[in-house]
């Protein structure tokens, strides 16, 4: 369960998050599980975050620095990552499904193959 004060910050949205984290570095935000379905997080510094099963479904994390953020068990349907950081994010059993992963460079994170695998399957002239 996501701890609370780290929950409240962040739904008060990204300014106030990054200013929390500015001054709070050595905290690892605790947002396991947290309901964070549609959310506006585009630029959050999400750093070393653990969101372990959190429902990020259609949220947008456009630019969000996700960096060794664990993402396992994530719900992250039709969200939108376009430039994030994802350097060494955990996403084992993430569902990707729908997200948009226009970002840089995935290949830190393992997303490399979990793209190219989507591509594939989503290929009409593949047969299952």
């Amino acid at each position: 369960m996501a701890n609370t004060k780290h929950l409240a910050l962040i739904k008060q949205g990204v300014a106030a998050w990054n200013d929390w984290r500015a001054a709070h570095p050595k905290t690892r935000p605790d947002l396991l599980g947290a309901p964070l379905f549609g959310a506006n997080l585009c630029g959050a510094n999400l750093r070393e975050a653990d969101l372990r099963g959190a429902d990020l479904s259609y949220a947008n994390l456009c630019g969000a620095d996700l960096s060794y953020a664990n993402l396992r068990g994530a719900d992250l349907l039709g969200a939108t990552l376009g430039e994030a950081d994802l350097t060494q994010a955990h996403l084992g059993y993430a569902n990707l499904r729908g997200t948009d992963l226009s970002a840089r460079d995935l290949t830190p994170s393992g997303l490399a193959l979990i793209a190219h695998a989507a591509r594939k399957a989503s290929s009409p002239s593949l047969s299952v």
